[in-house]
């Protein structure tokens, strides 16, 4: 009996949390969606949702959000994999953590200088006789600093997955013949397909309701659900409208986090299958 009362005393300040900063923010949004513009009771803004327009940015935001996750682990896997190979991999990986601690908006401005039109970049560019060039307010811009924001999180499950490999699995498949693409395909990749999905999670998730960068670094011209909703609620005050924006943005996110879930039983910590 004591220890089912230490259990819930302990538990009451986490169970607090979520109530105030998890379930309570939630249950708003779902409210304030039921209500338009004039606060009065209505479906429109769910029955809107579904129209042309915000199909085509529901759609859009997908496409920017797959890209940044793509290109995120085609170049997260191989470094991670190159760091658990290095002497000193904790070291290493602490300097690409490093650069996330910096604040994001710092950051999205130090990319608006370099690719700016009087930037170091254009300027080197002008120099190889290219030209000054429009970088800055496209979509590779957009893409490019997505990528370089978002990459050290898909890094770093993927590292703590190929770390944990067992490599007599490894050197057991290439004793047996098996080339390296084989190896990687059959071996490697999926006894570290947890790290890979924890990695989609963690990019794929807030890429989709990226809103700062879409002003900053595509000047509007990328628009996201995220954007959406910030228009809805600090340009057109429609809260009803930006809540039902956000209540989808949930589910959506509910339903990434289902298909992307990891099964811990796949495999042990020492890489050996179960």
């Amino acid at each position: 009996m004591n220890n089912k009362l230490s259990r819930s005393f302990y538990s009451l300040p986490y169970l607090t949390w979520i109530f105030l900063f998890v379930i309570t923010p939630i249950a708003l949004i779902v409210y304030y969606s039921f209500f338009d513009i004039t606060g009065n009771f209505t479906l429109a803004n769910y029955k809107d949702f579904f129209s042309s327009v915000y199909l085509k940015l529901t759609l859009s935001s997908f496409w920017y959000a797959f890209l940044i996750t793509a290109f995120s682990l085609l170049f997260a896997y191989p470094t991670a994999y190159f760091l658990t190979k290095t002497k000193h991999k904790q070291l290493w990986l602490l300097l690409i953590i490093i650069p996330s601690w910096i604040n994001l908006l710092l950051k999205t401005y130090a990319f608006i200088g370099l690719f700016g039109l009087y930037g170091p970049i254009n300027a080197f560019l002008e120099l190889t006789g290219l030209g000054n060039q429009q970088i800055l307010f496209t979509d590779f811009s957009f893409v490019f600093v997505s990528v370089y924001i978002f990459i050290p999180f898909m890094i770093l499950p993927i590292f703590n997955s190929l770390d944990k490999l067992n490599p007599t699995l490894v050197d057991a498949a290439r004793d047996l013949g098996a080339s390296s693409w084989t190896t990687f395909k059959r071996v490697i990749l999926p006894l570290t397909i947890n790290g890979v999905k924890s990695g989609i999670q963690v990019v794929f998730i807030p890429a989709l309701s990226i809103f700062m960068i879409t002003r900053l670094i595509a000047g509007n011209k990328v628009i996201t659900l995220g954007t959406a909703i910030e228009q809805q609620f600090l340009v057109t005050q429609n809260w009803g409208m930006g809540s039902t924006i956000a209540v989808f943005l949930i589910i959506f996110m509910f339903l990434i986090m289902l298909l992307t879930n990891s099964n811990e039983r796949g495999t042990s910590l020492n890489g050996k299958v179960k």
